[in-house]
């Protein structure tokens, strides 16, 4: 079901501060920035490697609200990963595969996510504690 791994969502503080770290330390390239309202934040998709169907991310995420989920994560845990994403070719149908392994989903349909791509995300507490998002990148 899943394709690869899209990308390793990371909560910071300071987006530009740790785009920079990123890119100085790593030698990652930023992809795509936005603001996502509906999830409270301001992102970065920075670039590991280039590959079909879909790259490898680091996406960093700065809340953009206190209140938002990302908001709140910084406030309990600080800093680091916030949730993994994998790659899907069909994500409704992956939503459905998987729920039907009694999996709860956090959305009951797809919603937009970083560069145009459809995701979904499945509940931690059946995903061994992992926040996990399911994302099937856009097709040009």
């Amino acid at each position: 079901m899943f394709t690869r791994i899209d990308h390793v969502g990371i909560a910071v503080r300071d987006l530009d501060t740790s785009i920079a770290w990123y890119e100085t330390t790593f030698g990652l390239t930023v992809a795509a920035r936005e603001v996502n309202e509906e999830q409270g934040v301001r992102e970065a998709m920075l670039l590991v490697v280039d590959a079909a169907p879909g790259g490898s991310y680091v996406q960093l995420l700065e809340p953009i609200r206190e209140d938002s989920p990302v908001g709140k994560f910084l406030a309990r845990n600080g800093e680091g990963v916030h949730h993994v994403g994998y790659g899907v070719d069909d994500v409704e149908g992956a939503m459905a595969a998987i729920a039907g392994q009694g999996v709860r989903l956090v959305d009951k349909r797809p919603r937009h996510g970083s560069m145009g791509a459809s995701i979904a995300f499945l509940h931690p507490k059946d995903t061994g504690g992992v926040l996990t998002e399911l994302v099937q990148a856009r097709t040009e």
